[in-house]
């Protein structure tokens, strides 16, 4: 797997000892596209009642419990963590308390590295794995696997887009300057202003050294919500359905008033479609850890544009990713997502409709004024 410019990951064959046997394109998931098949779904609602879970948790904090009832099989779980550099790699866990490293979402496109291979071995020896990440990265698994396992348990995320590792780099690069400090921690879906305001939040090694900014003005978020900094193929992903492989679809429930009065709406709640009779299971196990309200399916997707489609692409991406590769990068950032007097206005207005509990009519507002004014930009 070699990157390229912009920071992403293809895989380039080695002519000189291919023997063409063709498997690598027998079971490329993107050449072999399933069909959006209708089968039995059921949705839900779900809140961790642990507050901890909660709090460190990007919506609701049911991946925890999922994970934990594979854990309390003697399982092992894959999902997306840091490296010791902050770099966005798929890792194991095989303790509860490794979970932590899973939680909150990573707005960068993982390495995954050796654990399709590492996850065969297990699912042969009999393990429980979970193994969780992005519609095409599941796909990815399937492909490799090329049969089912009874012991395997699957995550998907309902997917945006795939964001640059390079990208990335170069953010963390102006982070460290302008925050004089190596980071202990970094959070992309951060609930310190509260679930319903996404922040970025960077954590110095210090603790006094502390950064937190939203959609508004943080650069990452930025270019990121503005299709400028994803992947190519995530301008016709071939993933976007609503019926999966996968036992459980997760995404966020910022709605969740429309469907139930029993979640607290402030703190996080996950939206859950469950494609297999085990996710079913595992739900009803793991009810003593979590507050969940079962929904209609149809209502649970309407209105979900990430499920079903493609992002479109920014006209200013291809001159984005050159001059990141040819200028300083607070220069180029700065250029592409300057910060201005209308992005910290708009990021108090957002902070106050939350607090007043006016986000959802400010939201309303907000799109009818901007409209797509910063894919535009």
């Amino acid at each position: 797997m070699c990157e390229d410019n912009e920071g992403f990951l293809y895989p380039v064959v080695n002519t000189s000892i291919c023997i063409e046997c063709e498997l690598c394109e027998k079971v490329c998931p993107v050449i072999h596209v399933q069909p959006d098949v209708e089968k039995e779904q059921r949705a839900y609602l779900v809140q961790h009642k642990n507050v901890q879970v909660l709090r460190e948790s990007t919506s609701g904090g049911a991946f925890t419990a999922i994970a934990k009832w594979v854990l309390d099989r003697e399982g092992i779980v894959c999902g997306a963590g840091f490296s010791t550099d902050f770099e966005v790699v798929h890792q194991w866990a095989d303790c509860y308390e490794d979970l932590k490293k899973f939680r909150n979402s990573k707005y960068v496109q993982s390495r995954i590295g050796n654990t399709y291979k590492e996850a065969k071995q297990l699912l042969m020896e009999g393990k429980y794995v979970l193994f969780s990440g992005t519609p095409c990265q599941l796909e990815g698994l399937f492909s490799f696997l090329r049969r089912p396992y009874e012991n395997l348990v699957t995550v998907d995320v309902v997917c945006h887009a795939c964001p640059s590792p390079l990208v990335y780099r170069k953010y963390l690069e102006a982070q460290k300057k302008k925050m004089r400090s190596e980071f202990s921690n970094i959070l992309f879906r951060d609930k310190y202003y509260g679930y319903k305001y996404s922040t970025m939040s960077i954590i110095g090694h210090d603790a006094s050294i502390e950064y937190h900014e939203g959609i508004d003005t943080d650069i990452m978020m930025r270019a990121f919500f503005a299709n400028m900094s994803v992947r190519p193929s995530c301008y016709q992903c071939a993933f976007k359905k609503r019926y999966r492989n996968t036992d459980f679809t997760i995404w966020d429930c910022f709605d969740v008033d429309k469907f139930s009065k029993k979640l607290d709406n402030d703190k996080g709640v996950t939206r859950i479609l469950t494609h297999s009779d085990l996710a079913d299971v595992i739900l009803k196990e793991s009810a003593s850890q979590l507050e969940i309200v079962e929904i209609d399916p149809d209502k649970a997707v309407e209105g979900v544009k990430e499920m079903f489609h493609s992002v479109s692409v920014n006209p200013r991406r291809e001159a984005f990713f050159k001059d990141l590769n040819q200028w300083d990068v607070e220069v180029c950032f700065h250029k592409y997502f300057p910060i201005t007097l209308r992005h910290r206005l708009e990021k108090y207005i957002r902070l106050w409709s939350v607090r007043l509990g006016l986000y959802k009519q400010m939201k309303k507002i907000f799109k009818a004024i901007n409209g797509n004014r910063e894919i535009q930009r």
